[in-house]
């Protein structure tokens, strides 16, 4: 029974050395990829001035979850704080503590398709997977439309990571925006607006981050534990999309907030979602029910 003993004492203390040599390596790992430097050239988008371009920018810049992290004024917005994990998107207005004030032409376009900072390391949190596939003249006007916002007064971003985030990010379990794009694909091309499939498979770019890059769903990357894995919206077992064989079902969900049977949809952005045109929506329930 001792030589028992003996053994578990000796199995425990080992792994509890291995699990110590591993937080250790993933915090000093989850450094070093923060810090990393990313070289990736990109040419500026010509900014625009005319009403048609700045209402696009702002319509947007209100549907597509910029105001969910940076708040409607642009000014910075706390959407996740529960305790182990706070999240804080900066201010990017023209105000007094924006971080954006030294940005040129080119910089916005780094940041914005592809999560890099002007500086070259990456943007965390910084959903810019659902972004890159922006055509120009829509970032064009988004930019557009954010440089001519009223000032808002704000400060820089936070990303408070609980230890255990930070140590499967280091270990490569949970990738930043800059590591999973493409950074060498052209821009989009632009596509008619209208209810048509070509044009909801444009729209659906703004959905990668949490449904993934197939929309297959499951466990959203850097999610808070309480968070519920992101649903399926392609097509197979487990998809969501046969609840919605309307459009006008699919209409009321990015309305509402709720689902076909009446029950509410947690962490889903609606707050930006709802902003989305009858069109947008309806495009993008087009393209999700043509997938095959």
């Amino acid at each position: 029974m001792r030589r028992w003993f003996t053994w578990s004492a000796w199995v425990l203390g080992g792994l509890a050395v291995l699990a110590a040599g591993v937080l250790l390596v993933g915090l000093r790992a989850a450094d070093s990829r923060m810090s990393r430097k990313l070289d990736v050239p990109v040419k500026p988008v010509a900014l625009k001035a005319d009403a048609a371009s700045l209402e696009r920018g702002k319509y947007l810049f209100a549907s597509r979850g910029c105001a969910d992290c940076h708040g409607a004024n642009g000014g910075g917005n706390t959407f996740v704080d529960n305790g182990s994990l706070r999240i804080r998107g900066p201010n990017i207005s023209p105000g007094p503590g924006n971080v954006v004030a030294g940005y040129k032409p080119e910089d916005w376009v780094r940041a914005i398709r592809h999560g890099v900072h002007p500086a070259g390391r990456p943007l965390m949190i910084m959903p810019s997977e659902d972004y890159n596939r922006f055509t120009d003249d829509d970032l064009a006007s988004l930019v557009s439309y954010i440089k001519q916002m009223p000032p808002a007064s704000g400060g820089p971003g936070i990303v408070d990571l609980p230890t255990p985030v930070r140590v499967l990010y280091g270990l490569g379990m949970i990738q930043d925006a800059a590591a999973k794009i493409d950074h060498t694909l052209p821009p989009a091309q632009p596509v008619a607006e209208g209810v048509t499939a070509e044009h909801g498979k444009y729209v659906a770019n703004m959905c990668l981050g949490c449904h993934g890059p197939q929309l297959t769903g499951g466990r959203i990357p850097g999610g808070p534990p309480d968070w519920p894995p992101a649903s399926r919206l392609a097509p197979g077992e487990g998809s969501v999309m046969p609840a919605y064989d309307k459009a006008e079902a699919f209409l009321t969900l990015f309305r509402t907030g709720k689902r076909a049977d009446g029950s509410a949809v947690q962490v889903m952005p609606f707050a930006s979602l709802k902003n989305m045109s009858e069109v947008d929506v309806k495009a993008l329930h087009l393209y999700l029910k043509s997938l095959k």
